[in-house]
């Protein structure tokens, strides 16, 4: 008798994944399921999503919307966060457009303002400022999957462009610079 109890579960798990994995396929194979596109955002305004600016280690009474910190000039616009590896990985990059002269704007992802401070202060601080989203509002409103995401915004706040997953290579920077320039003209 105690070995059903032993087989019990194991065998309830077994059915479980079948049933998820046939329900998965049910979904594909009719194009339920399949809204996500990572891109689905390009072409798209920011979203209204007002959260408040990083000021020292803190998230400050000041806020902003994501929308505003676009008007007037082009920018970057990076979700990332002091616990995600990729993001260290690729800070280097962003360090370098800053260093372009291109404007930046962080939105730290679920994190702490005092982790994000000490993240910042620890790699370089590309960001003209930094947004705190400690709920992930803006992630949600965004549609991102995951940290870090990038988005190219024109100077009237709609997305030229979007890299999910971090920023590693020549080519995803040459992603960025001509979706700047495509704005710029």
């Amino acid at each position: 008798m105690n070995r059903w109890f032993a087989i019990l579960p194991i065998a309830a798990l077994i059915v479980l994944a079948v049933f998820l994995a046939v329900q998965m396929n049910r979904m594909s194979s009719t194009g339920q399921g399949s809204e996500y596109r990572p891109d689905a955002m390009v072409g798209q305004e920011l979203p209204l999503t007002v959260l408040p600016l990083l000021d020292g280690d803190k998230a400050s009474d000041s806020q902003l919307d994501l929308k505003t910190a676009a008007v007037g000039k082009p920018m970057v616009l990076n979700l990332f966060a002091s616990w995600c590896a990729p993001c260290r990985l690729e800070h280097p990059q962003l360090m370098a457009l800053e260093a372009r002269g291109i404007k930046v704007v962080g939105v730290a992802y679920k994190d702490d303002p005092v982790k994000t401070r000490a993240f910042l202060d620890e790699l370089g601080d590309p960001f003209d400022l930094v947004m705190v989203d400690r709920e992930g509002r803006a992630g949600l409103d965004l549609g991102v999957s995951g940290v870090p995401e990038t988005f190219v915004v024109d100077a009237y706040g709609v997305i030229k462009a979007k890299i999910s997953g971090p920023i590693l290579n020549e080519d995803q920077v040459q992603t960025i610079l001509t979706a700047l320039e495509a704005d710029s003209h």
